[in-house]
């Protein structure tokens, strides 16, 4: 049980650095994912950019989004939005908040981000959520549990809720899959304003959306857009460290391989000692 949550908490923080590389998170924005043994609690990164998020920053708290132990961290202010959508969705493992570039035309105009490519489907119906309706003036953050759970009921059944002036929240049922809707989500609204710029977005049909969605919602889609994003991150320096058993693991495949060598000799040397033996 203990491998598996370090597995977790360790791949929290390459979500959160695969979404500052992707440009989805820059200074601001935050990642969490719920604790995998216990589902009234959940891990977030303390107060901090994104990209210089480790496990060492990462905190426990509970739904009503407060530390299960005591910190000296300072946490971030909107930690109730990933709070309330945990209590709202008991299917949601993990939440993203961010204010990336290619949405927030969407979040100020109001214009419904509709999917126009296949990989876009995944975002699934986009929400609108404004805290002013409920709220009035506010400084358009979301701190108090009441403004969170009113989010979480706009985002209701669905994975993508933009809030009005200010940003978007994507909701997964794993950290992989949050990644992929978040991605993908910022490119299909990226692409649908360029569309819009040559005056026309043949968007897919409902029908076309639904059967896409599902397909690339899969494991083998979503496994290998994490591969490839891992990649990336490793050729930008920013990769995590890894966990003890992965050291460990990674430490018995080489001697593993170094053992497999010594077993199974070359070919070449193998036909020789075949030669000699005829010979004799």
């Amino acid at each position: 049980m203990a491998d598996v949550l370090a597995e977790i908490l360790h791949e929290l923080i390459v979500a959160t650095r695969i979404l500052a590389n992707e440009k989805v998170l820059d200074a601001f924005g935050h990642v969490s994912v719920r604790h995998p043994h216990d589902p009234q609690r959940y891990f977030i990164p303390r107060h901090r950019a994104p990209e210089l998020a480790e496990v060492a920053d990462l905190v426990e708290l509970t739904l009503d989004s407060e530390p299960v132990r005591p910190t000296d961290y300072r946490l971030y202010s909107e930690k109730v939005i990933h709070g309330e959508i945990y209590k709202a969705r008991p299917d949601v493992h993990a939440v993203v908040h961010h204010h990336a570039h290619a949405v927030l035309p969407y979040a100020i105009s109001g214009q419904e981000i509709v999917p126009v490519f296949h990989l876009g489907a995944v975002m699934g119906k986009v929400q609108f959520w404004d805290q002013r309706d409920e709220f009035g003036d506010t400084n358009m953050l979301v701190v108090k549990p009441e403004e969170g759970a009113s989010l979480a009921r706009a985002l209701g059944s669905h994975w993508t809720v933009l809030m009005r002036r200010h940003g978007a929240t994507v909701a997964g049922t794993s950290l992989r899959e949050l990644t992929f809707r978040t991605v993908f989500t910022c490119d299909n609204a990226r692409l649908q304003s360029q569309a819009m710029a040559h005056g026309h977005v043949d968007a897919l049909s409902p029908g076309e959306a639904k059967l896409t969605a599902a397909h690339q919602s899969r494991p083998p889609s979503t496994n290998r857009a994490w591969d490839y994003w891992v990649r990336q991150i490793e050729k930008a320096g920013l990769m995590p460290a890894p966990t003890a058993a992965q050291r460990t693991s990674g430490a018995r495949a080489k001697a593993g391989a170094k053992t497999g060598a010594k077993r199974a000799p070359p070919k070449s040397a193998r036909k020789t000692s075949v030669k000699s033996k005829r010979r004799r």
